[in-house]
C-alpha cells in the first residue's frame, strides 16, 4: 500500500513541475503590455525555468544537485512558480501550490524519494 502512496507522491511532484511552467508562462503573458513582450516573457520564462531544471534538477540532469544545494534549487524553483502565480493575481492558486509543494517535499524526505 505504501508503494501506491509513494507513486502518487512522485506523480504529484511531476504535476507540480508542470504547474511551475504554467504559472510562469501565465505570469509572462499577463505581466507584459506589448504583444512582443508578452510572447517574450510568456514563452521565454518557462524555457528559462526548463533549462535550469534540466541542467540541475531533473532525474537526468547534467549537473545533478544533492543535499542542501538540491533543497535550495527546489525552494527557489518552485517558489518562483508560486511567486509567478501570486504576481499574476492567482493568490489562492499560489497558496495551494505552496502547500502541496511543502507536503510533497516532506513526504519525499520521509520516504527517501529525494
Amino acid at each position: 500500500m505504501l508503494a501506491v502512496f509513494k507513486g502518487a507522491n512522485a506523480a504529484l511532484m511531476f504535476f507540480l513541475e508542470l504547474g511551475v511552467y504554467g504559472a510562469v508562462g501565465y505570469w509572462g503573458f499577463t505581466f507584459a503590455s506589448g504583444w512582443w513582450l508578452k510572447i517574450l516573457l510568456g514563452v521565454g520564462a518557462p524555457v528559462l525555468f526548463a533549462v535550469v531544471w534540466g541542467v540541475f534538477g531533473s532525474p537526468k540532469a547534467g549537473i545533478p544537485l544533492h543535499g542542501l544545494a538540491r533543497a535550495v534549487l527546489e525552494i527557489a524553483w518552485f517558489g518562483g512558480g508560486v511567486a509567478a502565480a501570486a504576481a499574476a493575481g492567482l493568490i489562492t492558486t499560489s497558496v495551494v501550490f505552496a502547500a502541496l509543494f511543502v507536503v510533497n517535499a516532506i513526504l519525499r524526505i520521509v520516504w527517501n524519494q529525494v
